[in-house]
């Protein structure tokens, strides 16, 4: 008998199945595009939001992708406003010719997310690539987050001002409505829910339906940079609404935030298919970064006896066989988080495994790093058929409260498609240290 009653039987039969990995042996991304296969969104996950390990594979990988497969673009966990940054820095528009332009907006908590090395490393990368291609086909950069109120609502003044002033001065107006609480979003939700001032989602919804006019009167016949432009500021007005109603939904007792937020990521991305599929005449190939909590299948977790869903359950619906979800684990290491919301980010120690958790099960198998196909056959969802505990670490880490605050029930085999999972791990380093 294995250590936490694992039979070994199921150790055994899981070695068999396992296939080694590793970061830089180009045959380990051979065999991941294999199993990828002819999807066209691929969800990369990450068991925390601050491992070198998570983010160097899912660079190669996306790498190995963009050459091999024709991916066109990056989604990522991040504020569509900040990540346009990097859009811009990667195909040389106007004069974004420095990394540091291209990271400049992430300054806020949790800066390391962006602001580390390895993403230094893959934005100069990404950048040498596009310089190669022609406009139409170099490769985007976007975010899918709607945490950026008050930076959208400046975007799409600024835009306006350049392009039609009369319509610049209509989006003042209404979006001057928020005015009085000044960059803080969460204080206009508990004004709203306090009956301070009035909700501004009309204004936010009248803002949306004139971006959209305007596209669809000015998008045909546009240089490639311009279009960009274009769909950047009609995405900032949807931003602004979706944002309104996540902010103000904090306050009141039914709403599920987490909800509002994973369907916004979605709406993003099919927003982004769309202008990419515009552009290139041709269905679009797409990679996300995001938690595993948002890649996985909600329906295979806990998640979903809270009613919460999240963008991989959105996705799976949406687009079916299209997709592929490749989730990581780690069994112990280092990793870079916060004790507290806006405290400064630490190294920390991740803690062993729980004993009855995934960790812990692929801690016991013979490789230390490996790929595990999860549909092969129906041999593996056999193997894996009861529901395990499964560590997710997200920007805050309490080694000193594992259970409670970084456990969760999930039935793997229809959480992901693929898992890699990376024993030992270490903490991504932060520009800013």
């Amino acid at each position: 008998m294995q250590p936490n009653h694992v039979p070994e039987k199921l150790i055994h039969l899981l070695n068999d199945e396992i296939i080694p990995f590793s970061i830089s042996d180009k045959n380990s991304y051979k065999t991941l595009s294999e199993k990828i296969g002819d999807a066209r969104i691929v969800l990369l996950g990450e068991a925390t939001h601050g491992t070198d390990e998570f983010y160097r594979t899912r660079a190669e990988l996306c790498k190995y992708l963009i050459q091999e497969k024709g991916f066109q673009a990056i989604a990522v966990e991040g504020d569509w406003t900040s990540a346009y940054y990097i859009n811009n820095y990667i195909k040389g528009y106007g004069n974004a010719d420095d990394v540091d332009y291209a990271l400049q907006d992430f300054k806020r908590f949790p800066a390391w997310m962006w602001r580390n090395t390895v993403i230094l490393s893959f934005l100069n990368w990404l950048r040498a690539y596009n310089d190669k291609l022609p406009s139409k086909n170099k490769i985007g950069f976007y975010g899918l987050d709607l945490y950026c109120l008050a930076s959208s609502m400046q975007a799409v003044i600024q835009f306006l001002n350049k392009t039609d002033p009369t319509a610049a001065k209509h989006a003042m107006e209404r979006y001057a409505c928020f005015d009085h609480v000044g960059t803080d979003p969460q204080a206009y939700g508990y004004m709203v829910e306090s009956r301070l001032k009035k909700p501004c989602i009309n204004e936010a919804k009248e803002q949306l339906l004139e971006m959209q006019r305007m596209a669809f009167d000015k998008f045909h016949d546009q240089p490639i940079d311009e279009t960009e432009s274009l769909f950047f500021a009609t995405q900032n007005a949807r931003v602004v609404k979706n944002a309104e109603n996540y902010y103000r939904s904090m306050f009141e007792s039914h709403a599920n935030t987490w909800n509002i937020r994973d369907q916004h990521m979605a709406e993003t991305l099919q927003n982004i298919i769309s202008h990419l599929e515009t552009i290139h005449k041709m269905p679009a190939k797409i990679i996300i970064w995001a938690h595993n909590s948002h890649v996985g299948d909600a329906r295979a977790t806990e998640m979903s006896e809270r009613k919460e869903l999240n963008l991989g359950q959105l996705v799976r619906e949406h687009f079916a066989s299209s997709t592929f979800h490749l989730g990581f684990s780690t069994y112990q290491g280092t990793v870079t988080a916060a004790s507290d919301w806006d405290s400064p980010p630490m190294c920390k120690k991740v803690l062993p495994g729980l004993p009855g958790s995934y960790e812990s099960l692929f801690h016991d198998l013979k490789y230390k790093e490996f790929i595990l196909d999860l549909h092969h056959g129906e041999h593996v969802k056999h193997l894996l058929e009861l529901s395990r505990l499964q560590r997710a670490i997200g920007v805050i880490y309490r080694p000193e409260t594992e259970r409670a605050s970084h456990y969760f029930f999930t039935h793997l085999p229809f959480q992901f498609d693929a898992l890699i999972h990376i024993d030992e791990t270490h903490a991504v380093e932060p520009l800013d240290h």
